[in-house]
């Protein structure tokens, strides 16, 4: 009888329930909370799905030792997580990306790729902020790029800057990423006059082959030549474009494109999400860095609506740009150039901006990179 009650106990002590603290609820209430939004809302799902499942993974509680947890040498959780420790998988994201993207509307107007740059300030904003507030130069580079609203470029960054926070980070850049549609309509309208809502901008030129052949290569060539830190990001955008666009390597493109990118990005949702076990995710930074990465984002998207809008100071009637493509300049494809489309088309059902838009939009991926490889380069 002893025996069996002594097992019995065993056994208890193994469950979740011995090991449950209050934490964990929070999480894993969270982890629905990223579910129903992906399901009922649209909200990124292939995101924010692996992302809140991820998160329900993480939290249920285990007893140490057992090789089970994300942080437990060993496990299969931590076996995978090697790829966002070791940043692994942004590469790989990228390479989908760079093979999914037509830089077409960027290649007809290339003025555009200014307002892509100019989003970018919301990145070395949060880092000055972030100084400010106590955190190490390291740190404060890291949690910067969630500006950017490039997921992938915040885990790649952070693994290489600041590992201890990458969860927090990762977590951040992703969900302001999802909240593109909710959080960036207010400023634009904010910032721009009914009169500027309603420009109308000259339909894009048409690019030729050649043209978006050329791109990819001195793409790559300039921007890692300048930052070569760079490179395992910015190599892979540009070449899973070369796949795209050259033409004779459509099957290498349709896998970069599909299922590389798909595997990744379960992979980097599902262990990103069980990275937040509440033990080690639930902390004052982490509050902190959830506050700085909505000032960042809110930062960039206003610095990209007000370049647009300064921009036309200089240029002729015919010839201006709608600022409500401004937005669009943060890296968050192809969410916040459907905004911009929205968002005009309150105002003129006719006036269609999604062509203009993608060409910030693009701009963004490629200014997020340059600016995490600004970041390497001086604090790693």
């Amino acid at each position: 009888m002893d025996f069996m009650q002594n097992q019995m106990m065993q056994f208890l002590h193994y469950t979740a329930f011995a090991n449950f603290e209050i934490g964990h609820l929070v999480m894993i209430l969270i982890g629905l909370v990223f579910i129903t939004l992906a399901i009922t809302k649209e909200f990124e799902p292939l995101l924010l799905i692996p992302i809140g499942f991820g998160m329900i993974i993480g939290n249920i509680p285990f007893f140490p030792g057992l090789k089970t947890g994300i942080y437990e040498t060993g496990s299969v959780l931590n076996i995978l997580y090697h790829g966002v420790q070791n940043g692994w998988y942004p590469p790989l994201i990228f390479l989908g990306i760079g093979a999914m993207t037509d830089f077409s509307a960027l290649l007809s107007n290339p003025k555009l790729m200014l307002i892509g740059a100019a989003a970018q300030v919301g990145i070395f904003a949060a880092y000055m902020a972030s100084l400010a507030l106590g955190f190490t130069p390291a740190e404060a580079g890291a949690i910067g790029i969630i500006g950017g609203a490039d997921g992938p470029t915040a885990i790649f960054i952070s693994s290489q800057l600041a590992p201890d926070l990458m969860g927090a980070i990762a977590v951040s850049a992703y969900s302001y990423m999802a909240l593109v549609p909710v959080i960036q309509p207010p400023i634009m309208r904010l910032f721009t006059t009914k009169k500027e809502r309603v420009i109308r901008m000259k339909p894009p030129r048409q690019v030729s082959k050649l043209e978006k052949i050329t791109f990819p290569i001195l793409g790559v060539l300039f921007t890692c030549f300048v930052v070569p830190t760079g490179l395992p990001l910015l190599g892979m955008l540009f070449f899973g474009n070369l796949l795209k666009e050259s033409g004779v390597t459509k099957r290498l493109a349709n896998t970069a494109s599909g299922p590389i990118i798909d595997i990744a990005t379960i992979l980097i949702g599902l262990t990103v999400g069980a990275s937040t076990q509440a033990t080690k995710f639930l902390t004052p930074k982490s509050i902190l860095i959830f506050g700085l990465g909505a000032t960042s984002f809110v930062v960039a998207t206003m610095f990209g609506v007000l370049f647009v809008k300064f921009m036309n100071l200089f240029l002729k009637e015919g010839n201006k740009i709608n600022p409500l493509i401004g937005n669009s300049g943060v890296s968050a494809v192809p969410d916040s150039a459907r905004v911009s489309n929205n968002v005009g088309l309150e105002y003129d059902k006719t006036n269609y901006l999604l062509q203009h838009a993608m060409g910030p939009n693009v701009s963004g991926v490629v200014g997020s990179a340059v600016a995490a490889g600004i970041l390497l380069s001086f604090l790693k």
